[in-house]
């Protein structure tokens, strides 16, 4: 088949928000009230600093190396205005919209360099690996955890290497079920061009209008539907890596025991190692039914057993995710036939995707489960999560223009050590910030699962200190050791970055990060590749 792009590109993410700014909720006055006398919110003196308004360092590249680049791409895809490197600077978790909304853009890259091909990223490398250039490859912008602030002190430059070019649907092979995408496709692109051809790759992340499939890779992306169509780094099955020492192309079959699969090291990397040019996922029909259900269960801890039963012993639904009573009580704050929030208890979101007949019997054998559980069907509440399920970041723009501190972290661990890790976790966050004088409320759900265990996703709203930035950094530093001290993972799908980095060195021990800083000096001996990035540089 000829290879197919979008035919509309997707539009770029807001400059120093999420996604459409457009779509950002106006915040009625009750809301505001609440947040004021509920949480101390006050509104903030001054407003978000104009695109013209941001401070940016003077460029530090020479004449010399942009021509060389230029020669590469063309000058027409070496952009160096104002505005391309406001865009290209951090990605977008709360400590970086904060900075970016101050004007503050220190570490925005001198070069945004648009490559069209893998061979010329390789030649891109190349010469910034000469000049010792630091470069950050550029999917969707939608990093949460300075996976796009390279530390690039010490190097001539810093030079983004934005993918948008390469969006291609390259090749779909109905009988194997893989397609072969180029990785600067969006989320909702990469749908729609295999959606002419009948199928989905089924990855439905909350990033998912904005990140890129590249994105997905490079940073172990799980999507809501993970219970169904798994995470993204198990439906990749082959891939592309430009490195500065060459290219790494890797994956002949589903599996193979011809050594250790060195898929798995590029899945994740973040960058550091390289850019992932291409990659071939496995693909399935186009789900002719879709159903999603909201069910009341009776504790959070009731709820976690009934997630457990259905994932371990079966059915299986595509979608099984659970709030606690804090979110619960959020989420349902509206009229409801079994009581509102009155009625107490958790409220899970259960949704089955496939054939109709596939669909009828899952749901049915659920229903069985769940209403043994004491559960009770919440009407309209599935339907109201699918509807609304990519429209939690706009809603973080509101509230950090009213004043609130806003901001998310997850975990994953085993069953039997999810009680002990949401109560480390919770506690932590409450105790860190209500010692700064802003007593917190603290959400979280069960975002995804597997039959060993679950990962948390914690939600985070408090009034912002004077030094927001500050507040929510020394937060996430006590959150993070609780993490650990409970055997949880750093992290399930946000990445490591650089937020993560300390607390990932400690889970994975100093052979652990040797190992990696071994992989990332022979494929990256000046080590340009997103430097600071999941690991140190080695001494």
């Amino acid at each position: 088949m000829p290879e197919s792009r979008p035919v509309d590109p997707y539009p770029p993410l807001a400059w120093s928000g999420w996604g459409d700014p457009t779509q950002v909720p106006l915040l009625p006055d009750a809301v505001r009230e609440l947040l004021a006398q509920g949480l101390g919110v006050r509104a903030p003196a001054t407003g978000a600093a104009s695109l013209e308004a941001v401070t940016l360092p003077e460029p530090r590249l020479a004449g010399s190396v942009r021509q060389a680049l230029e020669s590469v791409i063309g000058p027409e895809h070496v952009l160096a205005d104002h505005e391309s490197r406001v865009r290209h600077t951090r990605g977008k978790s709360t400590p970086d919209l904060l900075r970016i909304r101050a004007g503050e853009a220190s570490d925005a890259p001198d070069l945004v360099l648009v490559p069209g091909s893998h061979e010329e990223v390789i030649e891109l490398l190349a010469l910034c690996s000469s000049h010792r250039v630091a470069v950050v490859p550029f999917g969707g912008g939608t990093s949460v955890v300075g996976g796009l602030a390279p530390e690039a002190d010490g190097f001539s430059g810093l030079a983004a290497i934005d993918l948008r070019r390469m969006n291609a649907l390259l090749s779909v092979d109905g009988v194997s079920r893989l397609a072969e995408l180029e990785p600067g496709l969006r989320g909702p692109e990469a749908e729609a061009l295999l959606g002419e051809h009948g199928y989905t790759i089924g990855h439905f992340p909350q990033s998912f209008e904005y990140a890129t499939v590249g994105g997905f890779a490079a940073a172990r992306s799980s999507g809501q539907a993970s219970a169904g169509y798994g995470r993204f780094d198990e439906l990749v099955l082959g891939l592309r890596l430009a490195t500065p020492v060459g290219t790494l192309a890797l994956g002949r079959a589903p599996r193979s025991a011809a050594g250790p699969d060195l898929r798995q090291l590029v899945l994740g990397s973040e960058g550091a190692f390289g850019v992932i040019t291409g990659l071939t996922v496995a693909v399935r029909p186009t789900p002719a039914e879709r159903v999603y259900e909201g069910w009341r269960l009776g504790s959070f801890k009731e709820g976690m057993a009934v997630l457990r039963a259905l994932v371990q012993d079966g059915p299986r639904p595509t979608v099984l995710r659970l709030s606690d009573e804090a979110e619960t009580g959020l989420n349902l704050a509206r009229p409801s036939e079994v009581g509102g929030p009155a009625a107490g208890g958790v409220l899970a979101i259960v949704g089955y995707e496939g054939t109709a007949q596939d669909v009828a019997t899952r749901r049915s054998a659920g229903t069985e489960v769940l209403s043994g559980a004491g559960g009770q069907l919440e009407q309209g509440a599935g339907e109201h999560w699918a509807r609304e399920r990519y429209r939690g970041p706009y809603l973080r723009d509101a509230l950090l223009a009213a004043g609130a501190l806003v901001e998310t972290l997850e975990t994953v661990t085993f069953w039997s050590s999810v009680p002990r890790l949401y109560e480390a976790v919770s506690g932590a966050l409450r105790e860190s910030l209500s010692a700064r004088g802003t007593p917190p409320v603290v959400l979280c759900h069960v975002s995804h699962v597997y039959p060993a265990g679950a990962s948390l996703y914690f939600t985070v709203a408090c009034a912002q200190t004077d030094d927001p930035v500050a507040q929510w950094r020394a937060a996430k530093a006590s959150a993070s050791d609780a993490i650990l001290d409970a055997g949880g993972s750093i992290t399930h799908h946000h990445g490591v970055g650089t937020d993560h980095r300390e607390w990932y060195g400690r889970e994975i021990g100093e052979l652990g990060v040797g190992l990696l800083q071994a992989v990332k000096a022979r494929l990256d001996p000046a080590g340009i590749m997103n430097p600071g990035v999941l690991v140190s540089p080695s001494d």
